[in-house]
């Protein structure tokens, strides 16, 4: 169990194409705080080419996450 499948669980109840949270909602749905890395853009990657558990949370429910300075992310719905 990852601390990000709340974040997962959460993304799979939505129906939006595209939306943003900011990191203190992302943090209120995991039950946690966000890593200081957390704000940098290489945190929130969707590259496949190596494992991070957090990218697991979005990406196994359909989004890409991107990164907008200084606190939030969108959340956008992969192209089938």
């Amino acid at each position: 169990m990852s601390k990000y499948d709340p974040l997962r669980d959460y993304l799979l109840k939505q129906r939006y194409e595209e939306f943003i949270l900011n990191f203190r909602e992302i943090e209120e749905i995991i039950g946690d705080r966000l890593p200081d890395t957390a704000a940098s853009s290489n945190w929130w990657a969707n590259l496949n080419d190596a494992y991070h558990v957090q990218r697991e949370a979005w990406r196994d429910t359909g989004y890409n996450a991107y990164y907008v300075a200084p606190d939030r992310v969108k959340f956008k719905k992969i192209d089938p």
